[in-house]
């Protein structure tokens, strides 16, 4: 035997082995040593194959310019004091705007220059006449519109990606769409209602001072007071688990947001085992708490969440640590989730559940066993076809094609890849061209035999005039999958991935194995011909 057959042979071997081994956990599952299992993942079914949940998101952009021109709306009220600039208020408008009263024209000129310098993205509008006053208008420009809102959909599909890591999905699928919304796939989600619930919390955190000297009873009853806003505490009683809103009022400005925590984790209450959420300012965040505790000793400070009030202590002390807690009577699992959402922290604007489908786990195991039949139908035919037309050589192209659909199963667990329904319709395609580059090398031989060619000169011919051909055509294709996979989305990428597999093993195996195996039959024989 010569040395290229001994090498080949041994590249080939250690291929098998290495495939084999990959697919150890996917075949015998936990029965593996740990190290083995952990060296190696068993393939990842997609959600049309082991059931799961299907959601279609869409993002509110309107609430998100609102939220940004409430945000300049506050700066420019707390810059303009800071210039010793005089106005009587400053408020969100309609049509995107900011509304700046003053009370003259001197001081709207000074808004203006104030504006214009703080605020280029900001448009000046004419101004009003309200009574004795002046209303300056600024509205944001339709690019920066278009920027917010953008912005808006890119950072909710990374704080909904940020949820779903901390939930413990394996091979989530989150993609952008048109018209401003968000698809989800979650393979094996068991509890759906607590996946909605996760991912369509907005989980805006807000910190705002109580009004003590406010009536609710006044409020619900349509007299509210100025600067003041009506939200309602959320309480549970902890023998009955029954839980009750009271109204609570308290100021609108917001004092602190989440946007400044560093961390929130669930600890459980020594005291009364009852678990909570601790949270972890930044170095923003804690300074700015310091100095709100400080100037607020014996006030109560409400914790909102989504505009549900969880629990108003009473500042007792400073707070110099950058550190609190969020309780409210939770269960382990409300106060996980809580945290959960506070650390990949809040959407920039609110989301809504376009689109809601379950795929059961029967209805995937039905998708596979269809799968897998309808590629066991597929080989065995081409099996037979192959035996019946080419005899011996035949039995060497189905050699070939069986370590072709090990190593592109192999392949999918090495690198991580998701097997869907369209990756199987992928695979049962690529049964067929692994046997296309066989039949153009056993046809390319047949020509030469008939020529008076030897076996051996046959062989070699047959297998250096075919591989220029064969190489050029999966080529060719495989360039059409990277474009699929790169610009196609949920099922065309699932096709696209064991398609652009299956093409690279099929090269290996036609081009490698299938010229070893005959060349290693003609060195241990002394035969003449070929059963082609």
């Amino acid at each position: 035997m010569s040395n290229s057959i001994k090498i080949r042979a041994g590249l080939v071997l250690c291929c098998l082995i290495l495939a084999l081994v990959s697919l150890g956990p996917t075949l015998f599952g936990n029965s593996l040593p740990d190290w083995w299992r952990k060296a190696f993942d068993p393939i990842h079914l997609g959600l049309d194959l082991q059931g799961g949940m299907h959601l279609v998101l869409g993002v509110d952009v309107d609430k998100a310019v609102e939220s940004r021109l409430d945000t300049i709306a506050d700066q420019t009220e707390e810059l303009l004091r800071e210039k010793d600039v005089i106005f009587k208020r400053v408020e969100r408008s309609s049509g995107e705007r900011v509304v700046v009263t003053v009370y003259d024209e001197e001081a709207g000129s000074q808004v203006d220059a104030f504006m214009e310098e703080t605020f280029p993205n900001l448009e000046a509008m004419t101004f009003t006449a309200d009574g004795a006053y002046l209303q300056k208008n600024y509205r944001l420009s339709d690019s920066e519109i278009e920027a917010v809102q953008d912005y808006a959909v890119r950072q909710a599909l990374e704080t909904l990606r940020n949820r779903v890591d901390q939930f413990g999905v394996s091979e989530p699928t989150l993609q952008r769409e048109a018209d401003n919304r968000i698809l989800i796939q979650l393979p094996g989600v068991k509890d759906p209602q607590r996946a909605i619930d996760l991912l369509g919390k907005t989980a805006r955190l807000e910190f705002k001072m109580v009004m003590e000297d406010a009536n609710p009873q006044d409020a619900i009853a349509g007299n509210l007071p100025q600067g003041g806003q009506l939200i309602y505490e959320r309480r549970v009683d902890p023998r009955t688990g029954a839980t009750s809103e009271i109204p609570i009022i308290v100021e609108t400005k917001t004092i602190l947001t989440g946007d400044l925590l560093s961390n929130a984790q669930v600890r459980i209450d020594t005291r009364f085992n009852d678990p909570y959420v601790a949270i972890d300012f930044n170095s923003v965040g804690a300074k700015r708490f310091d100095q709100i505790t400080a100037a607020n000793v014996g006030k109560r400070m409400a914790i909102v969440l989504d505009d549900t009030v969880y629990s108003a202590p009473v500042i007792r002390e400073r707070i110099s640590g950058g550190s609190a807690q969020i309780s409210g009577s939770f269960t382990e699992q409300e106060a996980t989730d809580l945290a959960i959402v506070l650390r990949a922290g809040s959407l920039p604007a609110p989301v809504q559940i376009m689109e809601n489908r379950t795929v059961g786990p029967s209805l995937g195991q039905d998708s596979i066993n269809q799968g897998i039949m309808s590629i066991l139908i597929g080989s065995i035919l081409v099996i037979l076809a192959m035996l019946i037309y080419y005899r011996l050589s035949g039995l060497v192209a189905n050699v070939v094609l069986i370590l072709n659909i090990v190593f592109i199963m192999a392949m999918l667990s090495i690198f991580g890849a998701t097997l869907t329904l369209p990756g199987l319709a992928g695979i049962v395609l690529t049964v067929g061209m692994a046997v296309d580059a066989n039949v153009l090398i056993f046809e390319r031989i047949r020509e030469e035999l008939r020529l008076g060619r030897t076996a051996r000169a046959a062989l070699e011919a047959g297998f250096e005039k075919a591989k220029l051909t064969i190489i050029d055509a999966n080529i060719t294709t495989l360039i059409a999958a990277l474009v699929l996979f790169q610009f196609g989305t949920g099922p065309v990428k699932g096709f696209a991935v064991t398609l652009s597999i299956g093409i690279l093993s099929s090269l290996f195996t036609a081009v490698v194995v299938s010229r070893l195996i005959f060349d290693y039959s003609l060195s241990r024989s002394k035969t003449t011909r070929l059963s082609i």
